[in-house]
Parts: structure tokens; sequence; C-alpha cells
């Protein structure tokens, strides 16, 4: 990379990275051609990002060829066009643009961060990446191989063995079961015509969601996105993920490694993003577990007994389920009386609901941080995504703080009693702990 490119590249990301003077004023923008994305105007700064999703993600995957979409997503930067990867990677760093993509478990999104001047030689790239990926044969060797050492530190880590567990053992063989990456074995299986096809069959105007926030005017956007994705196929190829639940009150699973602290994941089944009580929920689980030093099973696990670091549950909506999860890890010698407390404070917040103070100061800290989380183009560009993706609506960051202030503590209570359930925990459990009764041993293969 020149200095030049170099100096033009680390401006690019110094701008992404500054908070969004703008005030957020979002507007629809339709191309010529139908494409609509959703646009956070702002000149005080010359960057542009672009967040693009497309509905299926892993989830998606074929049960023998999990990983298919990381692995594709991965290559979609290695060449394209007439460029190999050296040159294509060479113009972006020339451009100044940043060009992420990854894959989820129902979606592969995309971020482009360029410098407005270069913003239709960047989104060119773009083009040729969704439309004419290369696959080369030693690009592909060599992102197979990245993504294979990447499953192998991950077997290592007790954090991912636990989740990976809790998957299994939660959602049985539903596709969420399955681990993201997939596994050394559904990785080989992933040939070129593989991923040719997912590329052809995902990355369609019908499952395509845009946000765009900088340097840009709309008529400008118009034509770019049109030239960027006006000539995908219009409609995804059939494929279905099935509306699932999570398995309540599975085994507890142990899965032993010889480290001194254990990892515990825990969690059971939660609301999906359209339920009428998700703010209520939201809240509660805040108080609960989402909220720092100021949830209970913070205060009790750490401040009062101090067994660990930190613990947290965090409500998690998935496009065809729902869960809430969390984590903690603790001492070998403690795990017992984590997983205990645990299920107290579940069994509490559900039978007394939160207090009228606690869900004052959660209201509060709600509100007055969700501004703050706004801090770059970046994130304002994927909560329009998202927004999109959730059916929101597009006035959704205004009245936002609107929803969570109606929440009332009787909706709360009500929430508490409804959705949680200390009898529907499931845990699993990483490490050497000491007297677990009840638990299944499992091999740390987090596979």
């Amino acid at each position: 990379m020149s200095v030049a490119s170099a100096l033009a590249t680390a401006f690019l990301f110094l701008l992404a990275a500054l908070p969004a003077e703008a005030a957020t004023e979002v507007e629809a923008v339709t191309s010529p051609g139908g494409i609509t994305a959703w646009l956070v105007e702002d000149h005080s700064l010359p960057v542009v990002t672009l967040d693009v999703s497309f509905r299926g993600g892993a989830a998606l995957d074929p049960a023998d060829k999990s990983g298919l979409a990381t692995l594709t997503a991965d290559l979609l930067d290695e060449g394209a066009g007439e460029f190999d990867s050296e040159v294509f990677q060479g113009r972006l760093e020339d451009l100044a643009a940043s060009l992420d993509i990854d894959a989820a478990e129902d979606e592969i999104g995309i971020s482009l961060h360029s410098i407005s001047a270069n913003l239709a030689p960047s989104l060119e790239l773009l083009h040729l990446a969704l439309t004419a990926p290369r696959f080369d044969a030693p690009a592909v060797a060599r992102v197979r191989g990245q993504l294979l050492g990447e499953i192998e530190r991950d077997r290592q880590r007790p954090q991912y063995i636990a989740g990976t567990l809790w998957f299994r053992n939660a959602f049985g063989d539903h596709p969420y079961a399955r681990p993201r990456r997939g596994t050394p074995e559904s990785v080989a299986r992933i040939g070129v015509d593989d991923m040719r096809a997912l590329v052809k069959s995902r990355f369609t105007r019908a499952a395509l969601l845009i946000g765009v926030v900088g340097d840009v005017t709309p008529e400008a956007l118009k034509r770019l996105l049109d030239r960027t994705f006006g000539d995908l196929p219009a409609e995804a190829a059939a494929g279905a993920v099935a509306e699932t639940t999570v398995a309540a009150a599975r085994p507890l699973l142990l899965a032993r490694l010889p480290i001194p602290q254990s990892v515990v994941t825990f969690g059971q089944p939660g609301i999906k993003r359209d339920d009428p009580d998700w703010y209520a929920a939201y809240v509660v689980n805040h108080i609960l577990g989402g909220g720092g030093f100021s949830s209970r099973l913070t205060k009790e696990v750490r401040v009062k007994r101090g067994l660990a670091y930190s613990i947290y549950s965090a409500l998690d909506p998935l496009r065809h389920a729902g869960l809430i999860i969390g984590s903690v890890a603790t001492e070998n010698g403690r795990v017992a009386q984590s997983i205990e407390i645990v299920r107290a404070e579940w069994r509490r917040m559900r039978d007394d609901g939160p207090t009228a103070q606690e869900l004052a100061d959660a209201k509060t800290y709600l509100t007055g941080s969700f501004p703050l989380s706004l801090d770059s183009t970046g994130r304002i560009a994927a909560t329009l995504v998202v927004i999109q993706r959730d059916r929101l609506g597009i006035d959704y960051l205004a009245k936002r703080n609107a929803l969570i202030d109606a929440v009332t503590i009787d909706d709360a209570r009500r929430v508490a009693r409804k959705l949680l359930d200390p009898a529907k925990l499931s845990f699993v459990v990483v490490g050497s702990p000491d007297k677990l009764p009840g638990a299944v041993e499992v091999p740390p293969d987090g596979g």
C-alpha cells in the first residue's frame, strides 16, 4: 500500500468512528429500478457507510455442508470479475475503502465504508463481489484453511464449547443447533459449485435490505443503488427454515476440561422481536441480567459473593425462535452455587417482578444510553438495517424511547410471570466442577 493510501485509509476509519452529528432523520430512497435504501444524509464529514443485509444465512446451509454461508462470505472479497484476490484487495486499499462480509444464522451482512469521493468505484467492487465472485483455487484453499484454523481454535475455547453445546442441547436437529462456521468435515465437503449456487440463490433483490449514512444525496444514491444492485436476481430460490422453540429443561450437560474456572452457559425459551410484550421483556431482562453492575444477577453473584467477575442474561430474538441466554465463569468449586443463584434470581423475578425503583432506573438507563450507541456512521447504518428487518417503522428512532417509557410496573410483572421459568432453564458447564449432581457428561469437542 502506498503512503497516500495508508493515510487515506486511516482517515476513513477515523471518520467512521466519529459520532454522527446529524439528527438521524431517516429518508426512504427508492431508485428508478425499484431498489429502496434508508438514508441518513449527513454532509458534515466526507464519508459514507453502507450496510446491507440479505435475508437467509447459515441456517439455510445444507446439514452436511454447514459453514457454507461463512466460507462463501469470506471469499467474496478475494477476487471478482477481472480482478484476482491481490488486485481486488489492492483496489480497495487504493480507494481507502473497507468491505466486510459476514454470515450470521439468519442473514449475510455486508458493511462498506468509503470516502465519499470514492463511493462509486467502491460500490462497483461490491457489485462485482455480489455478481461475479471468482472463487479462484488458490484463494479458496487459503481461506478454507483459515476457516479450519478458526474452527480448531474455537474448539479450544471453553466459552465457544459451552455455547455450541447449549445450542445443540436446546435445538436438537434444527439448523440453529449447527455451528455457523461448520465442522472440519462439513467445510471439507463444500465445493465451488456450492458457493456459486449460494450466490445465485441468496443475493437477490427480494432479500435485500440497505441502510446508508453519510455524505451522499438521495439523487446520487438512487443512481448508485441501481448500478450496485440492479442486476441481482429478483427473487430468492426456494429455501426455508422451520419455526422452532427452545427445548425447555434439557439435561444439565458437563464437558470436562482441565481448567481452573468453569464456563456456564444457561438459557430458556424467550420471545421474538415482533412479540407485543417485547419492550416489557427487554426492561425486565435489563433488571435481571442485562444491566451490568446494576443487574440482580451481578449483584448476587459478583458483588455479594464474589463468585465471578461477570454474569449476564440477554434476549436473543432469532428469526425463527426466541430465547433468553446468559453466561457466567466461576471457580470449579463454586459452579453449583452459581447455578443455584441463577435459578433463585430467575424465580424471584418471576414471582415478584421488579420493584418500582428498579423499573424507573432501568427505563432511565435504556432511554438515556440509546443515543450514545449511535456514535458512528457504521452503527447508525447497521441500526437502519435492523429496523427494516424487524419491521419497526421508519420513525422507530424517534419513538423507541417512548415505547420503553410506556412499560408500566404491571406490564413488567405480568411479563416476568409469563416469560421467566426456572424449571425451563437449561445449563451447560465446561470445566472441572466439583459436585455437580445430575450432570450428564459429554465430550468437549464443541463441534
